[in-house]
């Protein structure tokens, strides 16, 4: 997702003018948009889905760290501990 520097860099100004457009464009190109005041990034506008999915992303490779950080440290169980634990075995 390769931001466009001529169609995805918003001034505030415009987006106070007529946000719909802009929401708009962000939804159709499936990119993020940076909104700039005097020029500057200030924030970061995309999708609610793209959204979602990132954090979604995020969270399981957080899970992925976090569960190879354990079995490193030998904070492991074996199957047969786990079937015991919840009654399948």
């Amino acid at each position: 997702m390769q931001i466009k520097f001529s169609e995805d860099v918003v001034p505030l100004t415009r987006m106070k003018v007529n946000p719909g457009r802009v929401v708009k464009h962000v939804e159709e190109s499936r990119r993020p948009v940076l909104l700039t005041n005097r020029g500057r990034g200030v924030a970061v506008m995309q999708s609610l889905s793209d959204y979602e999915n990132v954090a979604d992303e995020l969270a399981f490779l957080k899970a992925v760290v976090t569960g190879l950080a354990d079995v490193e440290a030998g904070r492991t169980v074996s199957l047969q501990q786990v079937k015991k634990q919840f009654g399948l075995a």
